[in-house]
């Protein structure tokens, strides 16, 4: 039976979870997750965890931050004055915005804190230094 392997497609399903057990994310109860191992379109310790599989293999991966979705960075926190942002926008901290960037595709940020006078924003992903654990099972290899 062929393992997979760089440049091979694949289907899996998989549950996300953090280290305290909290599901983040699953395709189970939808459509498989497909994706091309090498193309970049995942995580890169998924693309790991997924390579020498087999169809029908299930495992557990733990996968490090770094691997994931990165380590946290403080210099992705950056303070805005209030005056950047639309008079009718009630910004609150946890909230989500998507800030246009030139070439029209959008950078999704949080709020980290609002002030009379300035808006933190967050640019880390949500999972930024987070240590995770997938559940995986290989589906197809095409």
């Amino acid at each position: 039976m062929a393992q997979a392997k760089h440049g091979d497609m694949v289907k899996v399903h998989y549950t996300g979870k953090l280290v305290d057990g909290t599901v983040f994310d699953a395709s189970t109860e939808d459509e498989p997750l497909e994706f091309t191992i090498g193309d970049a379109e995942v995580i890169k310790g998924l693309e790991d965890a997924v390579i020498g599989m087999n169809a029908g293999e299930s495992k557990v991966a733990e996968i490090p931050a770094e691997n994931a979705f990165g380590v946290y960075k403080k210099e992705m926190v950056v303070v805005v004055d209030r005056s950047q942002f639309p008079a009718d926008l009630n910004a609150e901290a946890g909230q989500h915005l998507e800030i246009p960037q030139e070439g029209g595709k959008g950078v999704v940020v949080m709020i980290a804190e609002v002030t009379d006078s300035t808006v933190t924003l967050d640019v880390n992903h949500p999972l930024a230094g987070k240590d995770l654990t997938l559940e995986i099972k290989l589906l197809e290899i095409a």
